[in-house]
């Protein structure tokens, strides 16, 4: 669980990276909301297009950056100890996987959108980042892009600040391929975690919610052929845990 991608905390840094991972905060929200319309019809047309989901519920799209930011908020005062209870400590053990693969060099210009690490923070919108065409040369988002109302958006905006040769990385959770081990991970994932919430954190609702966003983000298949769409190029995934997790990588060419 990450901070809300279109409500989103950046940090960037062009050194220090492994010192700048630790920690992780959010604050801040921006969203938007169709304008004038002309009919009736129109209205009832654009507000099925507005439509989005918030775990398993169907929400308009204005209202999904309003109950994320509020997800957020809740458990931010337990979210380390919470992570590390849920995932019995592996969360740090992907991160680390994904550092490696990052492999950042002394002058590396690094962005880490919606986790709240680094040397600078930006407060903004990751659908419409607040930063220059071709400026960075690592993109990262670690469990912060399934909460982004427009994921396709995002993905755009991380290939627009990219300079050329960039590379986007992204560690999210992903779809389970063992049959048996999907089935105890539902069991666990939608008995165990909520209660856990409830009993650390005392919030079963915003966990109950990590679960379902979860079950509603692309297979690994389908979210790399986003990334491929947003014009990426060379895009590979690793699925970590038997699928639990999956790191995306692909090249700004």
């Amino acid at each position: 669980m990450a901070a809300p991608g279109s409500c989103a905390l950046w940090s960037y840094c062009g050194r220090g990276w492994s010192r700048a991972m630790r920690g992780c905060q959010l604050l801040g929200l921006r969203s938007s909301w169709p304008g004038d319309l002309l009919s009736a019809r129109l209205l009832s047309q654009e507000k099925r297009a507005a439509e989005t989901h918030f775990g398993f519920e169907t929400v308009s799209e204005e209202e999904k950056g309003g109950k994320v930011y509020q997800v957020f908020e809740s458990v931010a005062k337990k979210y380390d100890v919470m992570n590390d209870m849920m995932s019995l400590g592996i969360h740090r053990v992907w991160k680390d996987l994904l550092l490696w693969k990052m492999h950042p060099l002394p002058g590396t210009q690094l962005l880490d959108v919606a986790g709240g690490t680094g040397l600078a923070w930006v407060l903004g919108d990751a659908e419409e980042l607040p930063f220059d065409d071709d400026k960075f040369d690592i993109y990262t988002i670690a469990f912060g892009i399934r909460n982004v109302t427009h994921i396709d958006q995002a993905l755009q905006e991380a290939h627009r600040v990219l300079k050329p040769g960039g590379r986007f990385l992204c560690l999210e959770f992903s779809q389970v391929n063992n049959p048996l081990i999907s089935r105890l991970y539902d069991l666990y994932s939608f008995q165990v975690i909520p209660v856990l919430g409830e009993v650390i954190a005392g919030d079963w609702k915003s966990y109950q919610y990590l679960v379902e966003s979860i079950r509603r983000f692309p297979s690994q298949e389908e979210f790399k052929d986003m990334i491929e769409d947003a014009g990426f190029h060379k895009v590979t995934y690793e699925s970590l845990t038997s699928g639990i997790v999956a790191i995306h990588s692909g090249f700004k060419l």
